[in-house]
């Protein structure tokens, strides 16, 4: 057999244990959950949603993933690739990340296929997956915290998973930090060392990943130069997540519960941090498991909280992993009518 195969063998074996996994927490979350609840009650307040909420909740959802493209594309060197074809690359994204558990490496290995087969160049394509991830992940933190600081005069904060989050989002915004630090002060530092280390790891190549790195501190040196650039990058950003957590209020909203906003974001800011860490497909469990006990905590009736996320949750998590592959079909179509294969690994670009 092949490496090839082998790979392929692989990869079809863990895709399959994660479909069956999410697959069975998906019977946890809509079936046995809710009749643990009240299944009467859920139904009742289903039927009584304002659905005017309910569609504009959908909307504030399709928006973070516009604002979340945008993003991406501010960070491109290359504007030439249309805006219909990188959605639908952070759709495909998006939906294998929801299938398969290990954080963001499965789905950026896709992306980073999928944008070179579209004539994106390697550095191009790398420092967009990694700014964009990176940089999303530290503006959801300080998002949280200014939510915690904004709620902690108006109500008592002891809930154990806010420290936690608190230490989580602290040392991942500093590792950042020192990260950025590091690329655009101490670049020598961190290829010597770099070298140093790639010498004693099998197949890796000591003058690719300097040239990665060296690339990597001009984008970064580049982007901070660029206040403009810089600006909008952090925009769109805050955009992506702010109406993914409006899309939450909304829900809450409309099953009847008027909740603050600054609780709903510490609620949905928890989560999000906490679901960083790749235990299930996309915080699958652990989202819900932190927001409808949170939800509740603030204020919320329990169904309601129960009801509320189980909706957010399905246009935030399932919607995507159909529509994600539709997504990808229609690049394959595209990709074929120009004698390119996306299965493969693209030529590097210039």
């Amino acid at each position: 057999m092949t490496k090839n195969h082998r790979g392929l063998k692989i990869f079809l074996k863990i895709l399959k244990n994660g479909v069956v996994l999410i697959f069975l927490i998906a019977i946890l979350e809509y079936l046995v959950i809710p009749k643990l609840t009240g299944a009467k009650k859920s139904i009742n307040l289903i039927s009584r949603a304002n659905f005017a909420l309910v569609i504009v909740a959908i909307c504030a959802e399709a928006a973070a993933l516009m604002a979340y493209t945008l993003l991406f594309r501010s960070l491109m060197h290359n504007k030439s690739l249309k805006f219909p074809t990188l959605l639908n690359i952070n759709l495909s994204t998006l939906s294998l990340s929801h299938i398969l558990p290990g954080g963001t490496a499965p789905s950026s290995a896709l992306s980073y296929r999928l944008l070179t087969t579209q004539g994106v160049t390697n550095s191009d394509a790398t420092f967009s997956i990694a700014t964009s991830g990176i940089g999303s992940a530290g503006i959801l933190n300080l998002i949280l915290w200014l939510a915690l600081l904004i709620s902690i005069p108006f109500r008592s904060v002891k809930n154990p998973l806010y420290a936690l989050a608190a230490i989580v989002g602290s040392l991942l915004i500093g590792l950042i930090a020192v990260g950025i630090l590091l690329l655009t002060h101490g670049e020598e530092f961190v290829v010597v060392y770099a070298r140093k280390i790639s010498t004693k790891i099998p197949f890796a190549d000591p003058d690719k990943i300097e040239g990665f790195l060296r690339n990597i501190a001009q984008r970064i040196d580049d982007l901070l130069k660029d206040k403009d650039l810089l600006i909008r990058s952090l925009i769109w950003a805050s955009a992506n997540w702010l109406l993914d957590a409006t899309c939450l209020w909304l829900f809450i909203a409309a099953f009847g519960d008027l909740m603050s906003p600054i609780d709903v974001l510490v609620a949905y800011g928890l989560a999000n941090v906490l679901a960083a860490i790749p235990i299930t497909p996309g915080g699958l469990g652990v989202i819900e498991g932190v927001l409808i006990p949170t939800i509740h905590g603030f204020g919320a009736s329990a169904n309601v909280a129960l009801v509320a996320v189980l909706s957010y949750r399905l246009i935030n998590f399932w919607l995507p992993i159909p529509v994600g592959g539709f997504s990808y079909l229609m690049l394959k179509i595209q990709a074929r009518r120009k004698g390119i294969d996306i299965t493969k690994d693209a030529p590097s670009p210039a």
